[in-house]
């Protein structure tokens, strides 16, 4: 059994002329809508986003796209995908057969927070992660398929998703999931993921 940390790698945009390319088109569709497409330069859409977001014409953000893959539990990715205007492509435990050699003959799970190396509480968790994955190698021998062995694996297991979605919903996304109600794993990853997009276009993210 591997332990891991969340991670995630920002897909698009991923140079900063990219991120000013999809800043440029928020621009261009609001100009669309006065005719003022003459009035664009080079950095003209800096104060453009800015009066959109001012007067909350947030439709023109929706412009704007964003691709993003994020490795994390499946417990997370349950509450990423309610998150409906976006799509979203997941690792499958029905076909990933995680008994090849390909994963390594184990699986992978996450370490939540709140689980601190060493201590009663890191050796339960990964008593019950370890038991889990027994169990499912069990299944595995006995002829059961992976779709149906995986009933047994745990909820912190690792998977990988990509998640598509245009700024407006990313802005959704922030608000919902970096606030301190939010659960405290997917609240670290989105608060990170913030941070990156506020370097390259704080006109959008700050």
């Amino acid at each position: 059994m591997k332990i891991i940390h969340p991670s995630f790698e920002i897909l698009h945009p991923v140079t900063q002329q990219e991120w000013i390319k999809e800043a440029k088109l928020i621009e261009l569709a609001a100009r669309n809508c006065y005719k003022s497409e003459d009035k664009i330069t080079d950095d003209s859409y800096k104060t453009m986003i800015k009066m959109l977001i001012e007067k909350d014409h947030m439709a023109m953000i929706e412009f704007g796209n964003f691709v993003c893959r994020i490795i994390t539990d499946r417990g997370i990715t349950h509450e990423l995908v309610r998150h409906r205007l976006a799509s979203y492509a997941q690792e499958s435990t029905r076909y990933c057969n995680y008994g090849k050699d390909k994963f390594g003959k184990e699986i992978t799970v996450v370490a939540p927070s709140g689980v601190t190396n060493g201590s009663t509480n890191a050796l339960s968790w990964e008593t019950s992660c370890m038991t889990a994955e027994q169990q499912y190698f069990k299944m595995l021998e006995e002829g059961f398929s992976p779709q149906i062995a995986r009933s047994v694996l745990p909820t912190c297991l690792k998977t990988e998703i990509i998640m598509k979605c245009n700024f407006r919903e990313l802005l959704h996304i922030f608000k919902m999931r970096c606030s301190p109600a939010a659960h405290p794993d997917i609240r670290k990853t989105f608060l990170d993921i913030r941070q990156v997009c506020r370097g390259y276009l704080p006109e959008v993210f700050e």
